[in-house]
């Protein structure tokens, strides 16, 4: 196997940072040394920081490219690479691509149809041919308030490398749609509904979620345990929230909108993920909790990049100082998220694991990423 030898580099583990040589055989890492080789052939990083590579568990950035205007549905095959392509080229490793299950399919007006199945199809065979530069596993985000659900959740199976299943309810005045004052101005951008007939979907959608809820949460909770995929909650809002999700067996609590919420996920061990973009932007773009004030109160474990896969390890610099150095805050884009997945095998510089690694520097504060690599090879 090809020996690769980093040197020159800030490394970066688990509670530790200092100027090193991170030596690679093959795809995996087979030490971790202080100090500079002077090795022939080894590569000189100039300083520059050596981590993990990133680990994304909630990403949308797919759906940007399969729809890059409104109305367009460009060719599958392309965007799915060239969304593989921006995600190494931010420092991503592993990717969790997030597809809804469960639809609306009877309301012509706010309809939503599936999509999931044939998705998640493209996905796997692509990665079965080899076509990607990163490791892409499914995450189905399980829409309880939708007519469809139960159908779609039997479509999937072990083989389908479902890593992450999440239980979401949109149904109006629940969770991210707690404010309808919210919801109806999403529902006039997005749709050009009228006020009479935001109030009929409004209506027409609290009695489906009131109708389905626990008989879609079940199937939704039975279905993860059938693929063996970390159980996830999506917005929760109250301590009741996070108690219900406790007992469905909640690992990790994506975006609880309250510190209220993510308290109580600290109390259940639940690990708590925020996006990324709230904690650049100084705050929430929908008015929940800054992610900034879940950090400052040790309520924070994990980052996802959500819509902007740059925001990911932007947001690790950014929290460093908050972290107690580069290091801790690394830790909540690799492997604080590896753990909540239950991969054990990379998010850490350690002998034995994957060769999954960024290089990247620092440019004004701003960080710059210059190599990545995938199993002990670059592929950005």
């Amino acid at each position: 196997m090809t020996e690769t030898i980093l040197t020159n580099a800030r490394i970066l583990v688990e509670g530790a940072e200092f100027d090193g040589t991170l030596i690679l055989q093959g795809a995996t890492i087979r030490a971790v040394e202080r100090g500079r080789s002077h090795a022939p052939g080894a590569i000189d990083c100039g300083g520059d920081f050596l981590c993990p590579g990133l680990v994304e568990l909630h990403t949308d950035n797919l759906e940007r490219h399969l729809s890059p205007r409104p109305g367009v549905d460009w060719p599958h095959r392309s965007a799915i690479l060239a969304h593989d392509a921006e995600l190494a080229g931010t420092g991503i490793t592993t990717v969790f691509d997030a597809l809804r299950v469960g639809s609306i399919v009877s309301d012509e007006r706010s309809r939503y149809g599936r999509y999931a199945r044939p998705m998640a199809d493209e996905i796997l065979g692509m990665r079965a041919e080899g076509a990607f530069r990163i490791s892409h596993f499914i995450h189905l985000r399980a829409e309880v308030c939708s007519e469809t659900l139960e159908a779609e959740l039997d479509e999937f199976g072990t083989e389908d490398r479902v890593g992450i299943l999440s239980l979401m309810d949109h149904t109006p005045g629940q969770r991210q749609f707690t404010d309808l004052t919210q919801l109806k101005r999403y529902l006039r951008g997005k749709y050009s509904m009228t006020e009479e007939e935001i109030a009929a979907h409004i209506g027409r959608q609290c009695d489906l979620g009131a109708r389905v809820r626990d008989r879609h949460e079940g199937a939704a909770v039975a279905a993860a345990g059938r693929y063996g995929a970390t159980l996830a909650s999506h917005d929760d809002t109250t301590p009741e929230h996070v108690a219900r999700s406790a007992a469905h067996g909640v690992r990790l609590a994506e975006f609880p909108t309250t510190r209220a919420a993510a308290e109580a996920c600290r109390a259940h061990g639940i690990a708590v993920m925020m996006g990324a973009p709230n904690l650049i932007r100084g705050g929430s773009h929908s008015g929940n909790v800054a992610a900034e004030e879940l950090a400052q109160a040790g309520l924070l474990d994990a980052f996802s990049s959500d819509y902007v896969p740059a925001a990911l390890l932007q947001a690790a610099v950014r929290l460093a100082p908050l972290a107690g150095g580069m290091a801790g805050a690394i830790a909540t884009v690799t492997a604080a998220p590896a753990a909540a997945a239950g991969l054990a095998d990379r998010g850490r510089l350690a002998p034995g694991l994957r060769a999954d690694l960024l290089r990247f520097g620092l440019t004004l504060g701003a960080p710059r990423v210059v190599e990545t690599w995938v199993q002990g090879r670059r592929v950005a």
